[in-house]
């Protein structure tokens, strides 16, 4: 009974320091161009198009990943570590240069997330 107690501390303490560093709810793709929008300057409304198609891909890989770890995530840690440069690969094709730039210095999240 102790171990379970000490388990269900743990993941609680590993909940809210995610949340409490930006994690807790998953952003919707719109929130994540708009973030993006204030993180880099000069992003056009095509350009936010494309940038919401490629997140909205990404959300569903992501759904689809999850769904098949079956909470198990450690065996698709090397999924999603594709899926994550795969995803930073289309958003810097949509980019400008110096977007790009500014892109590559911004902060990256875990699994599946772009930057913060």
């Amino acid at each position: 009974m102790k171990k379970v107690m000490l388990v269900c501390a743990f993941v609680l303490g590993v909940s809210a320091a995610g949340f409490a560093q930006g994690g807790g709810m998953r952003q919707t793709p719109d929130q994540q161009v708009e973030r993006l929008k204030t993180q880099i300057t000069g992003i056009t409304d095509a350009q936010a198009a494309k940038l919401k198609l490629v997140y909205e891909a990404q959300g569903k890989k992501r759904d689809s990943l999850m769904a098949k770890a079956n909470g198990d995530f450690q065996s698709v840690m090397p999924e999603m570590q594709k899926m994550r440069e795969a995803n930073s690969a289309q958003i810097k094709a949509i980019l400008t240069a110096e977007q790009q730039a500014a892109f590559d210095k911004l902060p990256q999240r875990g699994p599946g997330g772009g930057p913060r």
